[in-house]
């Protein structure tokens, strides 16, 4: 009677898997919503079930969507279908929010590398570069509407012609950091409607306690004065190893200095709405982030919020 259950309830979940990845792959403006949700049928699976039925429900889903949705609905499954039995898996095996994160997070990220790289290897299709030509000429003709009219923006197309390039020499951090915002949406949208089901999900600690590990700093100051005494030319491998690593590591900086923003408006008894205004101008005002991120350096380097709670 157990197994017959185990088999309903898959189907049933097959099912709003279908219906979500259908309305991932033919309705656009929906889809924007629709995909997040596509991983909620595999954690619920796999928070409840074995390893060997959970990876049994994920082999189920990708076959369902080459039916539905041919090559494109494999990729998403498989990014999909993979992130979300090892978030379920985690759950039920009770390694914690943070471990299912870090875990989803990296799953994702590996499942997206090995669809982008066999995109490239098979299909001879870089959506990076071709993105980018895209924007270069937009570039280009922007450039000759406005010379037309009189007016001279070489200096304007520059910047941003450099702009397109270090977004190119940054792609390995978009990877990175598209990963870590999906899985976050992921639990963000999936865990309040699995708890509902009677899925027991560990709740995070607040953000305001959140404290990363002082040797990021250290690596911080290493990636700073390597980009200092190596210097290396633009294009290169360690060029770009450089420019990842510090953009991740100013990722993080600005992370632990908005935790500390978010401490000391605890402390002092603001409003909640005070910190999370706070955290929304940052990202709004690129000025703000230079701010935030040194004092996310000075609460790793000084014990800024230990010495702030003491007082």
């Amino acid at each position: 009677m157990n197994n017959v259950h185990k088999l309903t309830e898959g189907a049933v979940l097959l099912a709003i898997f279908a219906v979500l990845l259908l309305i991932s792959l033919y309705l656009p403006v929906i889809s924007v919503v629709s995909t997040f949700f596509l991983a909620l049928p595999f954690i619920m699976f796999a928070a409840k079930n074995s390893r060997m039925m959970a990876m049994a429900f994920m082999t189920g889903g990708i076959l369902l969507s080459l039916i539905i949705g041919s090559i494109m609905g494999i990729f998403i499954a498989l990014i999909f279908g993979v992130t979300g039995t090892v978030i379920g898996i985690c759950i039920r095996e009770n390694k914690g929010r943070a471990s299912s994160f870090i875990a989803g997070t990296l799953v994702f990220l590996a499942a997206l590398l090995l669809q982008y790289a066999a995109a490239v290897a098979l299909f001879d299709f870089n959506f990076i570069k071709k993105s980018i030509g895209m924007m270069e000429e937009s570039l280009e003709t922007s450039k000759g509407v406005l010379e037309g009219f009189g007016q001279n923006a070489d200096k304007a197309i520059e910047q941003l012609t450099a702009g397109l390039k270090m977004l190119e020499t940054l792609t390995p951090s978009l990877f990175v950091m598209t990963s870590v915002i999906s899985v976050f949406i992921i639990q963000l949208i999936s865990f309040p409607i699995a708890k509902r089901f009677g899925i027991k999900i560990e709740g995070f600690k607040p953000f305001r306690e959140l404290n990363l590990p002082k040797s990021i700093l250290w690596y911080y100051l290493v990636t700073i004065i390597a980009s200092f005494l190596f210097n290396p030319a633009e294009g290169s491998y360690w060029f770009m190893a450089l420019v990842n690593v510090a953009f991740i590591l100013q990722i993080f900086m600005v992370i632990q200095g908005l935790s500390l923003i978010f401490f000391f408006s605890h402390l002092k008894g603001w409003p909640k709405a005070v910190p999370v205004l706070a955290a929304v101008f940052t990202f709004l005002m690129p000025f703000l982030l230079y701010i935030v991120r040194i004092l996310g350096i000075i609460d790793l380097g000084f014990d800024l919020r230990q010495r702030l709670g003491k007082k």
